[in-house]
C-alpha cells in the first residue's frame, strides 16, 4: 500500500489556526469548525523556538475554543511510548528542511490517522512518523555511526539493530521538540468529558456483565435445585451446573477490572477539575476562607470520589438485584403478597437512610466546625499564649467535645439500623410471607423453595441497597463542602484575541495622549519618575499601561479602596509607590496586574484592554511579585520555583539565565550552599530559606517571566542595606518598565 509523502501531511506555521480547529473536529472534541486567525510571522527557525514564540497565540487560541492544548517534550528513547498515547496532537516535525506539524488525529495500533493539509485523514505506519520525529537528530550522527558499521562483518537485520542499539546509546536523552496535546479542559461539562474518557460505555459494559453473571448464578442453582426436588441429579446436570458456575468466573474478574477502571478514569477527571477549580477560585474568597475551611474540602474531596463511585454502583446493582429477587419472589409460593412486603421493606429503607443522612450531614457541621476551630488555634497558638489569658485557653472545649459525642452516637445508632437491622429484619419478613401458603398446604414443595430462595435473594440485595444508599448520602454530604471547587473550574476567563496574542511585536505602536496626567492615589501617597522635562520637545516613549480613574471595593456597598485612581506608565518607567499601610497600594498594583477586576474606569496595555488581551495574556505581559504573606515556595527544586509559568522542563538557557539573575541578585552563596544548587528540593520538605532568600526569590521568579511591565510589592522590606542595593541594581537593569511599593 502507498502511503502519502509526509510532504502533504505537514502543516505550515501559517497554517497552525486552521490545522489545530480541524484537528480538535475530528478528534470531537469541538462540534464544528469556525475560522480562526493564523499566527503572524515569527523570526524563528528551529521547532524549538517556534514552540515557544506560539505559545500565546496557542493559549488564547485554546481559550476561544474551549480546548486545552499543552506543550510536551519527548527524548529520542521515548518516541515510541510518547507516540502511543498523543492523540490528538500536533507534532512538530523537520522534513526535507521544511519546518512544520503534523496533526495526529488518533492511534490504531502500529498505524495512525493524520490530517493532511487537503483535510482529509491519511492512514501513516507509526514507524514512519517515528522516524521523521528522530531524522533532524539522526542525520547529526549518522555519518560516523555508518563509519564504524562498514568495518563490521554484520547481517542486514544485524546491521539494522546494532545501528539502533548505537543511535539509542548516542542521542538517547537528547530532547525532540515534542508538540501539543489536545484534550477538553478541566472545566469542561463533566459528563462531556466522561463520555471522551468513554465511562458510559464502561459503565453499560459493566452492568451487562454483572447481569449476565447474576443470571448465570440464579440458572446453576436453578438446575440443581431442580434436580434434587425431582430426584434425577445425573452426570449432565452436575456437568451442566458445574458450567454455569465456571462461567461467572471470567464475568466476575471483567466487572472487577471494569469498576477498577470507571474508578481510576472517572477519580483521574474529578481531581483534575478540583485542582483546576482551586486554581480558579475567586482570591477574595480564598482569603475570606481559614485554613480548616481549606483543609475540610481538601478532605472531603477524596470522600466524595470514594463513596460516590463505590456507593453509585452498589445502589445501581441492587437495583437489578432486587428486580431480579422480585422476579423470583413473584414465581414462589408467596407471591404478589411477597412483592408487596418487598417494596414496604424498599420503601421502610429509604426512609431509614433518609434519616441517618440527617443525621450524618449534622455531624459533618459538627465535625468540620471542631476541625477549623482546631486548626485556626493551631495557627495562632503564639498569638493566643501572648494575648489570651491562661484560664480562658480551653473555654468551650468540653462542652464541644461532649456535642461531637452525643451527635456521633446518635449518628452511629441510625447507621446500625439503616445498613445491619434493615437488612436482616428482611429475613424474619420474608419468612413471615411465606407462612400462609405453608400452613395452606396448598403450594408445592418446589413453589416454597423458590420462594426462600427469592427471600435470600432480596436480603443480599437489601445489604447492598442500604449500604450503597447510606454511602450516597455521604457523598452528598461531602460533595457540600467540594461543590465550590467543582463548580469554579467551570468560571470562564476572557480568551482575547489571537491576533493581540503574541509578544511585544504584536501591538500596535502608540503615542502618548498629550492631555494625559498621573494623579497620584492619596494625598498622602507619592509618586517619583524619573526626570523628564528636558526631553519633552522630544517625541515620548511608548505607553505600556494607562489607568484612567479606576475605582475597587471588596464588597457591594462596602467603602471605596481605590477610589478613581490614573497612572500612566511609559516604556523605560520607574516608578515608587509610596503611601501609609491600609492606603489601597496593594489593591491598586493587583488591579494593574489583572488579579482584580475594578468596579469602574478603564485599564490599557499599550492601547488594548483587558477583553481583548484576555486574562492569561494580561497576566503575561504585566508580572507582579505579591507582599510576602501571599507568595510562597513551593516543595520542589529551586529551580522550578524560578521558572514557574516558563516552559518546563527547561532548556539549558533557561537554567543558565535562571542561575544567573540569581547570581545578579546575591545568591551566588546560598546556591554555592546548596548541594544540588538549582536542582535542590527547597520548601517544607527541603532546604529551609531566610525571609530575605524567599523574597529574592520572588524577584527572580518575576524577572524570569520577560514582561514587559514588572510590579514588585514590598518586596525589598525583608533585605538588609547591602543585599537590597545589590537586588535593586539587578531589577533597574533587567526590568523593561518597573513599578515598586514600598513604605515611606
Amino acid at each position: 500500500m502507498k502511503h502519502p509523502d509526509l510532504s502533504d501531511l505537514l502543516w505550515p506555521v501559517s497554517g497552525l489556526g486552521t490545522a489545530l480547529e480541524y484537528l480538535a473536529v475530528e478528534a470531537k472534541l469541538l462540534p464544528k469548525v469556525t475560522e480562526l486567525p493564523s499566527p503572524p510571522e515569527l523570526e524563528a527557525d528551529s521547532p524549538r523556538e517556534l514552540r515557544s514564540a506560539l505559545v500565546p497565540w496557542m493559549d488564547a487560541v485554546s481559550l476561544r475554543l474551549g480546548v486545552e492544548v499543552e506543550a510536551f517534550h519527548t527524548s529520542y528513547s521515548e518516541v515510541d511510548s510518547v507516540l502511543q498515547q498523543a492523540s490528538p496532537a500536533l507534532l512538530w516535525v523537520v522534513h526535507e528542511g521544511q519546518v512544520g506539524c503534523v496533526a495526529l488525529v488518533k492511534q490504531h495500533g502500529q498505524r495512525g490517522s493524520v490530517l493532511g493539509t487537503d483535510l482529509r485523514l491519511h492512514k501513516i505506519p507509526m514507524s514512519m512518523l517515528a522516524d521523521a520525529l528522530r531524522g533532524p537528530l539522526e542525520s547529526s550522527v549518522l555519518p560516523a555511526t555508518e563509519n564504524i558499521l562498514a568495518r563490521l562483518n554484520l547481517s542486514e537485520s544485524q546491521r539494522r539493530k546494532t545501528q539502533k542499539a548505537l543511535m539509542q546509546e548516542r542521542l538517547g536523552s537528547n530532547l525532540l521538540p515534542g508538540g501539543w496535546l489536545l484534550r477538553l479542559p478541566p472545566g469542561a461539562g463533566f459528563w462531556k468529558q466522561l463520555q471522551e474518557a468513554h465511562i458510559p460505555r464502561y459503565a453499560g459494559s459493566l452492568l451487562g456483565a454483572h447481569l449476565l453473571q447474576y443470571v448465570c448464578l440464579l440458572l446453576a442453582w436453578w438446575m440443581i435445585g431442580q434436580g434434587a426436588l425431582q430426584g434425577r441429579i445425573n452426570q449432565g446436570w452436575l456437568i451442566a451446573w458445574l458450567l454455569l458456575l465456571i462461567s461467572g468466573v471470567p464475568l466476575r474478574l471483567f466487572v472487577t477490572w471494569t469498576q477498577g477502571k470507571i474508578a481510576i478514569l472517572t477519580g483521574a477527571i474529578l481531581k483534575r477539575r478540583l485542582l483546576h477549580g482551586a486554581l480558579r477560585m475567586d482570591p477574595e474568597v480564598i482569603r475570606r476562607q481559614g485554613s480548616g475551611q481549606l483543609l475540610s474540602q481538601v478532605l472531603e474531596s477524596g470522600a466524595v470520589e470514594s463513596l460516590s463511585l463505590t456507593g453509585g454502583f452498589l445502589a445501581v446493582v441492587s437495583l437489578f438485584e432486587l428486580v431480579l429477587a422480585g422476579s423470583v419472589l413473584a414465581l414462589g409460593a408467596g407471591g404478589m403478597f411477597h412483592i408487596l412486603l418487598l417494596l414496604g421493606w424498599i420503601v421502610l429503607s429509604v426512609l431509614l437512610v433518609s434519616r441517618l443522612f440527617v443525621r450524618q450531614r449534622h455531624w459533618t457541621h459538627v465535625r468540620l466546625d471542631l476541625t477549623n476551630e482546631l486548626v485556626e488555634r493551631m495557627v495562632g497558638h503564639r498569638t493566643r499564649l501572648a494575648q489570651q489569658p491562661k484560664e480562658q485557653w480551653h473555654d468551650g472545649e468540653d462542652q464541644e467535645l461532649q456535642h461531637y459525642f452525643e451527635t456521633s452516637s446518635r449518628m452511629d445508632r441510625a447507621a446500625i439500623v439503616a445498613t445491619t437491622v434493615l437488612a436482616r429484619g428482611w429475613l424474619l419478613v420474608g419468612l413471615v410471607g411465606l407462612l400462609p401458603a405453608f400452613v395452606d398446604g396448598k403450594a408445592s414443595l418446589g413453589l416454597i423453595a423458590v420462594g426462600l430462595g427469592g427471600v435470600l435473594l432480596a436480603w443480599e440485595a437489601l445489604g447492598r441497597f442500604s449500604q450503597g444508599l447510606a454511602q450516597v448520602a455521604s457523598a452528598f454530604i461531602a460533595w457540600e463542602q467540594v461543590a465550590p471547587l467543582f463548580h469554579a473550574a467551570a468560571r470562564e476567563e476572557s480568551p482575547g484575541d489571537p491576533t493581540f496574542a503574541l509578544a511585544a511585536t504584536a501591538f500596535p505602536s502608540q503615542k502618548a495622549d498629550d492631555s494625559g496626567n498621573t494623579e497620584a492615589l492619596a494625598a498622602t501617597e507619592t509618586i517619583d519618575t524619573q526626570d523628564t522635562s528636558n526631553d519633552e520637545e522630544q517625541t515620548r516613549k511608548p505607553i505600556v499601561l494607562q489607568a484612567h480613574e479606576l475605582s475597587f471595593r471588596y464588597r457591594d456597598k462596602g467603602p471605596l479602596v481605590v477610589n478613581r485612581c490614573s497612572l500612566q506608565i511609559e516604556q523605560g518607567d520607574r516608578l515608587l509607590l509610596q503611601g501609609p499601610s491600609g492606603g489601597g497600594k496593594s489593591t491598586f498594583a493587583s488591579l494593574l496586574a489583572g488579579l482584580r477586576l475594578p468596579e469602574s474606569g478603564l485599564l490599557l496595555l499599550q492601547g488594548l484592554d483587558r477583553h481583548t488581551l484576555g486574562e492569561a495574556g494580561w497576566r503575561r505581559y504585566v508580572v507582579t511579585a505579591p507582599q510576602f504573606h501571599e507568595n510562597h515556595v513551593l516543595t520542589n527544586t529551586f529551580a522550578f520555583n524560578l521558572l514557574m509559568g516558563r516552559e518546563w522542563p527547561p532548556s539549558n538557557e533557561d537554567m543558565a539565565e535562571a542561575y544567573k539573575i540569581c547570581v545578579a541578585l546575591g545568591l551566588g552563596p546560598l546556591l554555592e550552599r546548596m548541594p544540588g544548587g538549582l536542582l535542590q528540593m527547597v520548601g517544607e520538605n527541603g532546604w529551609q530559606l531566610s525571609h530575605g532568600e524567599k523574597s529574592r526569590l520572588f524577584i527572580a521568579r518575576a524577572l524570569l517571566q520577560h514582561s514587559r511591565l514588572i510590579l514588585l510589592d514590598e518586596s525589598f522590606a525583608a533585605l538588609d542595606p547591602e543585599n537590597l542595593s545589590i537586588a535593586l541594581q539587578c531589577v533597574l537593569d533587567r526590568a523593561p518598565s518597573l513599578l515598586v511599593i514600598a513604605h515611606p
